[in-house]
């Protein structure tokens, strides 16, 4: 269930910045990883990229919205705040 689609252009918009080295992920905490998901949640991932960008007037990738859906699950199970 691996992705085979080639997404490296829109890892400059999930960090909010071009591509401009290494350093500044750690600057912002990100750390970049590889996930295998299923078929079904790149689509919705897509879709609530978009909602998203339409509803607060700045861009949104799929990155982006798996930190905001991450982010959810452990405020809620009490592991971050």
């Amino acid at each position: 269930m691996g992705m085979t689609h080639d997404h490296s252009h829109e890892h400059g918009a999930a960090c909010g910045h071009d591509h401009q080295g290494h350093g500044e992920h750690e600057e912002h905490g990100l750390v970049e990883v590889t996930l295998q998901l299923e078929d079904e949640h790149l689509d919705a991932l897509d879709e609530v990229a978009a909602e998203l960008s339409t509803e607060l007037k700045q861009p949104w990738d799929r990155g982006a919205v798996v930190r905001l859906a991450l982010s959810e699950f452990f405020s809620r199970r009490g592991k971050i705040t």
